[in-house]
């Protein structure tokens, strides 16, 4: 085995005649192989530091954090079993205002169908109300968020009767589908006959708008 030059001039030291008088320097003798075993040891335990106990101290960490965030999983688990009465009640009470609300829209895949059910659901309310419809006129549909607001003007005759113009007013704006008088322009035709009235109307209604059947087929 190679010696160390500083090792050399450690072993020449012993030569000298001079160190034998002192005995404390003759005890700190040592030879090339101990030191090289103790620099062995030392990268040694570097090592087993470095791939054993680092490893494994990451290892234990990372356990450790997968338990917590099963547990935590767990928990959350058992809260949802614990409230998933309330959770079936809410979900019903959804899927009944979702029914209720599809159920005011009007029928029609598109603004030319929701026109044709528009018009024939006034129709049907003017007949009722005594109220004589001259004309009908489709509307430009509009686009909102989830929904398609399509509307129709119409003119209707004079009308000899108020209470029955009143009353056709009334269903529209409280009938079963979502609908709303959103323009009205009448005309009395005789001062002295208040009560003969004749003009137009927009009434409106809301149909399935695109986005909205988008997330019905996502669903």
């Amino acid at each position: 085995m190679k010696e160390w030059p500083f090792l050399k001039k450690l072993s020449s030291l012993k030569k000298w005649p001079g160190l034998k008088k002192w005995p404390l320097l003759e005890r700190w003798r040592f030879s090339q192989r101990r030191i090289l075993w103790g620099l062995i040891g030392i990268v040694l335990l570097i090592l087993l530091y470095t791939f054993a106990i680092i490893p494994l101290v990451e290892a234990r960490k990372k356990a450790d954090e997968e338990i917590l965030l099963k547990r935590r999983a767990l928990l959350r688990y058992e809260e949802y079993l614990g409230n998933r009465k309330i959770f079936e009640e809410e979900l019903d009470r959804t899927l009944k205002q979702y029914e209720m609300i599809q159920g005011r829209l009007l029928a029609g895949e598109t603004p030319q169908l929701g026109s044709a059910s528009l018009q024939e659901i006034v129709r049907r309310v003017s007949e009722k109300d005594g109220v004589g419809i001259r004309s009908f006129r489709m509307l430009e549909p509009k686009e909102t968020d989830s929904y398609r607001k399509v509307s129709i003007q119409i003119d209707f005759n004079p009308n000899n009767s108020m209470l029955n113009l009143g009353q056709f007013i009334y269903d529209i704006e409280t009938h079963e589908k979502e609908l709303m008088i959103s323009e009205m322009d009448l005309l009395v035709l005789n001062i002295r006959m208040p009560n003969q009235v004749q003009g137009s109307m927009v009434i409106s209604g809301l149909m399935k708008g695109t986005k909205l059947k988008e997330k019905g087929k996502e669903r």
